[in-house]
Parts: structure tokens; sequence; C-alpha cells
């Protein structure tokens, strides 16, 4: 839909001041603070004509109007400008990766730590989905008479491991030929091109029961894909009631409790890896408990590929061209930390 420079303007004004303010706009506050050359009364008729088709919203009669949902899409497809950050804005998030880090885990936590502080939101991260990244090796160290650790080690520079029961009686050197005998079906191959026949060729190999293979199967591929609350970090979580919107504490702990259920959010940004960004709006969002919500994410790659996502959810009045550009800093501090443990594995 078209609009005229003169509604594009007001519906601009609107957005941007309800944003800052969370208070409903009012015709005389867009005339002094926006500097139109128009009347009270041309600003407010403009209004009514921005509500009657969709884009605002009176809460109460004698009340300012506020933008929907719609108008929200609107701009962030066709109005929102995407700032760069400041100086400031860029070094307060570099110094939560200023450390060198060797662990997948405390990239993830740093990451969801940065985001949250930074944009004032809940903060998602999603760990390294790496059924796509190549394994490079795979050991299997006996800790205990009935315990091993299954090492997974990808092309990615990343390291995994999961502790798994073994049968009595299997020796370090038996297991250590099941870490060769995986490593060799696996050479030059993603665990998702080679999992079909994974099974048959340990059955057939190793010559033990098909539980222990199955244990197995399924270690290696919890490590590489960690699901539901193991899949996904999360930072920030009170901060949604410091917003007007989530005052109501029934309101509140209707949304907490979504977020208590991690499986839904790590569904949700497994499906967000394979945009680059993403903007979610309102009842664009399939969960109910989210539909007056926004969900902004961004992707992070591993060896090129794109293996992971993280965003942010808060109120649909969100900066969403600040929330963006601290998305897309982020988004480049993991590429760099993770092309790092790449060069360190070489």
């Amino acid at each position: 839909m078209d609009l005229s420079e003169r509604k594009l303007g007001i519906l601009k004004a609107v957005i941007d001041d309800y944003i800052m303010t969370g208070l409903p706009i009012g015709s005389r506050t867009i005339s002094k603070k926006h500097g139109f050359d128009l009347s009270s009364a041309t600003i407010r008729n403009e209004m009514a004509d921005l509500e009657e088709l969709g884009f605002l919203e009176q809460p109460h009669t004698s009340a300012g109007r506020i933008p929907s949902q719609k108008a929200y899409r609107y701009y962030v497809d066709r109005l929102m400008r995407v700032v760069k950050l400041s100086p400031a804005e860029a070094e307060k998030i570099k110094r939560y990766f200023k450390d060198r880090m060797s662990e997948v885990e405390q990239v993830m936590e740093k990451a969801a730590q940065a985001l949250s502080d930074s944009t004032h939101h809940i903060s998602m991260v999603l760990r390294p989905q790496l059924k796509r990244s190549v394994i490079k090796r795979i050991q299997m160290v006996k800790i205990t008479e009935r315990k091993a650790i299954l090492l997974v080690i990808t092309n990615a520079g990343l390291v995994t491991d999961t502790v798994i029961v073994v049968p009595e009686g299997l020796t370090p050197s038996y297991l250590e030929m099941i870490g060769g005998l995986l490593t060799e079906k696996l050479s030059k191959k993603t665990l998702e091109e080679a999992e079909q026949d994974l099974f048959c060729c340990l059955r057939e190999n190793i010559g033990i029961n098909s539980d222990f293979v199955s244990d197995i199967i399924s270690a290696i591929e919890t490590s590489v894909e960690p699901q539901g609350e193991r899949g996904i970090v999360l930072s920030g979580t009170q901060k949604i009631i410091e917003f007007p919107e989530y005052m109501s504490v029934e309101k509140a702990r209707n949304f907490l409790s979504v977020l208590e259920t991690k499986e839904m959010l790590y569904d949700m940004m497994k499906e967000a890896t394979k945009l680059e960004f993403s903007v979610t709006i309102g009842q664009e969002n399939l969960v109910k408990e989210l539909e007056d919500m926004s969900i902004v994410t961004a992707t992070y790659k591993i060896g090129g590929e794109s293996l992971g996502s993280f965003g942010v959810i808060g109120p649909t009045r969100m900066d969403y061209g600040k929330v963006i550009s601290i998305l897309g800093y982020v988004s480049n501090s993991l590429n760099s930390i993770f092309s790092n443990f790449i060069e360190s594995d070489d």
C-alpha cells in the first residue's frame, strides 16, 4: 500500500515517538516536536486517515494514537533505518568477547549476555547445529568400568563431549577401535550424510549388542545437535517486567511460562537459522503468548556455513533499527571467534 509523503512522515513520527516513550501520541506533540509545517487539525485528520487504513489505533477515546502491528511491519519493511553503532556501543559489545575463549559454551553465554544488555530485551542463542559440519575425528575414552566420554571433533574446530554407559568388560583399546571406525566412516562427510548407514556399519563391524550401538549413535547426535533445553541459551528474562506493557503480573507470568518451554524456543530458533535476518511482529508469531511481542533474529557462521541463530524477544515497540544493528555486530563477532577456533585447530 502506497501512502503519501505526508502520511509517511506522520506515521514514522508516531512510531518513533511511541518506541521511545510507550505513550499514545497526539497531533499536537507531532506538530511541535517534528517540525511539520502543518496545523494540529491537519495532522489530526491525517492520523484519522491512518487509523482508518489500519496503521494507527486509539486505545482510549480521549487519548492519542499508537501504532498497530500493521504499522510496525510497514515501518520495518519500508521506513526503518539501520543505524551504525557508535564507537561506545561497539566497544561495550566487544568487551564481552575480549577474553580468549576456547569453549563453545563460553561463547554462547557471552553472546546471550551481550545481546540482552545491549538491547535491553530477552536474548536467545541457539547452540551450533553441527549435523551439517564435517566430523574430523571421534574418540571414546573410558573413565570408569561402565562409563566413557565420547568426543566429537569437527572441521569447524569445535569439540563436544557426551558421557555414555558402556557394556561391562569393554577395554580402552576396544573403545579406541570403535572411535577409529567411526572416524573412518564419517571422514569427509557430515553426520547428516552418514547417519543413515551408521547403524549398519557399527553393528556389522564391532559385533556388540544393538542397544549399545543405538546409544553411541544417539550420543553422537545429541552431542553435535543438542535439542530442546540443552540447545538454547537465554539471558535477561527479568527485563520483561521493565516495560509498561508487562506491568500486569498475570501477563508477565504467562509470557515467562513460555520461556520455560525451551523446546518451543529451540524449534523457533532452529527455523530462524535458514534466514540471515528475520523480524516477526505480533500475530506473525505462531505462539499465542507471543502475539503482542516481536522477535528479531540473525545467524552466525562456522566454516562458512550458517549453523546457528540468535536473537531477542521484546515488545512490538522495540527499536528495530538499533536491534538489527546490534545483531549484525554480534554476528560478525561470533563469525570471527569461530574462524579463530578453526585456525587454531589447524
